[in-house]
C-alpha cells in the first residue's frame, strides 16, 4: 500500500468559522454511527473510533455528546450516504463521501463544484475501481510479526501490514475493520491508534502540475466548504514544497 493514504486533503481549523465546520461534520457522522451501531462505544467500535479521533481534532465534548443525546432518541434527522466520483484538475481522480438529508441539493452542490473548476463529474464506479477500500489502523510498535499473527488467529483479511519508523500500520478490507481492530486490543490491550478509519487508497498516483495546483486546491476548498461533504479521497500527487 506505502504511505499513499497520507494523500488526502485534511481540512485544517484555523479560523472559527473553519472549526465550526469540522464540529459539525464530526456531530453529523457520530449520529449516524450512533445511530446505525448503537450509541455505547464499548460495543461500538466504529463509534468509538470516531469519537478517539473527534477528541485528537479537539472537538468539544458537548458536541459529541450532543449527537450522542439526538441519536439515542426516537426520530431525528435521516441522514443517508452519498457518494460522487468525478476528474479533478489535471485529470486527477477524485471521490466526495457525504452525508445528507437531502440528495439533490447535495448532488447539484457537488456538481457545481466540478464545474466551477472545470472537473467533470462522472457516474458511480467511474474511479472507485482505481481505490482500494481500507481500512487502516496504525498504533506505535516494532513487532509487525506479531501484529500480523493475531490477525491471521482472527481471522482477518489482511491487505497489507507496514512497520515504518517505529509505527506499524494495518491495511486491511474496509468489511473488515471492527475484526481487524478488536484483534489488535485482545493482543496488545488498549492502543493509542495514530490512524484509526476508513479510506479509499488510490492504487495509482496522478501528477497535478502548473496551474492545475491553485485550481486543485480550491476546488479541494470549495467541497470541503459544504456541509454535506465528509471526506474528499483523491490520487494527485502535488509538486512538493522548497
Amino acid at each position: 500500500m506505502g504511505r499513499a493514504f497520507q494523500n488526502r486533503k485534511e481540512s485544517m481549523a484555523k479560523t472559527a468559522a473553519a472549526k465550526t465546520k469540522v464540529y459539525s461534520k464530526y456531530g453529523r457522522e457520530i449520529y449516524v454511527v450512533a445511530k446505525q451501531g448503537g450509541t455505547d462505544p464499548a460495543s461500538n467500535l466504529s463509534l468509538r473510533g470516531l469519537i478517539e479521533r473527534a477528541k485528537k481534532d479537539q472537538v468539544p465534548s458537548h458536541v459529541i455528546d450532543k449527537a450522542l443525546d439526538k441519536a439515542s432518541g426516537t426520530g431525528g434527522e435521516d441522514f443517508s450516504p452519498a457518494r460522487y466520483e468525478g476528474f479533478g484538475p489535471g485529470n486527477c481522480m477524485v471521490i466526495v463521501d457525504c452525508l445528507t438529508d437531502n440528495p439533490n441539493r447535495t448532488f447539484g452542490d457537488v456538481r457545481a463544484c466540478f464545474t466551477k473548476t472545470k472537473c467533470k463529474i462522472g457516474t458511480p464506479g467511474s474511479v472507485s475501481h482505481m481505490f482500494d477500500h481500507c481500512a487502516i489502523l496504525a498504533y506505535r510498535g516494532e513487532d509487525e510479526e506479531a501484529a500480523l499473527e493475531a490477525l491471521m488467529e482472527a481471522d482477518v483479511d489482511v491487505s497489507d501490514i507496514e512497520n515504518e519508523d517505529g509505527q506499524i500500520t494495518v491495511f486491511a478490507p474496509h468489511t473488515e475493520y471492527a475484526k481487524a481492530k478488536q484483534a489488535l486490543i485482545d493482543t496488545f490491550g488498549e492502543l493509542d491508534f495514530e490512524v484509526d478509519e476508513i479510506q479509499f487508497v488510490p492504487q495509482t498516483t496522478t501528477p497535478v502540475e502548473g496551474d492545475d495546483v491553485a485550481m486543485f486546491e480550491k476546488f479541494l476548498d470549495m467541497l470541503n466548504d459544504l456541509d454535506d461533504v465528509q471526506n474528499v479521497f483523491h490520487n494527485a500527487e502535488l509538486p512538493t514544497e522548497t
